[in-house]
């Protein structure tokens, strides 16, 4: 007859990591850390920059419409348009159109910062002449 052996002669095997483990393991989060947090950083300028840009484009818009109506703008050929927290810089360039010399290409250039950096958004129209 055989009796199970005594709890006292069974070696106990702890569960536990090995050295060579946990290195491995703070190796992977020393290179998966930075990254994601990378991946973080450039989602959120991709962001910034598109809800940017648009608000922009409509600051160039404005600047082209209110030049169509009145002719001319009080602030001359540059100016600057603060829409919240932020500052959008905006200049005017008129030339001849490359394919019909009696249509002037009116540009409006529209420079801003996101994180830094500076974009630039420009918005153009054709219009007779000089009449703008």
């Amino acid at each position: 007859m055989r009796f199970a052996p005594s709890s006292n002669s069974v070696k106990r095997t702890r569960a536990a990591f090995t050295l060579a483990e946990v290195l491995a393991a703070l190796l992977f989060m020393a290179i998966v850390i930075p990254v994601a947090l990378e991946g973080l950083r450039i989602a959120s300028l991709a962001g910034q920059v598109g809800e940017r840009k648009a608000v922009a484009a409509r600051v160039a818009d404005r600047v082209l419409s209110e030049l169509a109506v009145t002719g001319s703008l009080p602030s001359g050929d540059n100016g600057s348009v603060t829409e919240g927290p932020h500052e959008y810089q905006w200049t005017i360039e008129s030339a001849a159109w490359v394919e019909d010399s009696e249509l002037q290409e009116t540009t409006v250039r529209v420079v801003y910062f996101v994180q830094g950096r500076e974009y630039e958004v420009a918005v153009s129209t054709l219009t007779e002449g000089t009449t703008l």
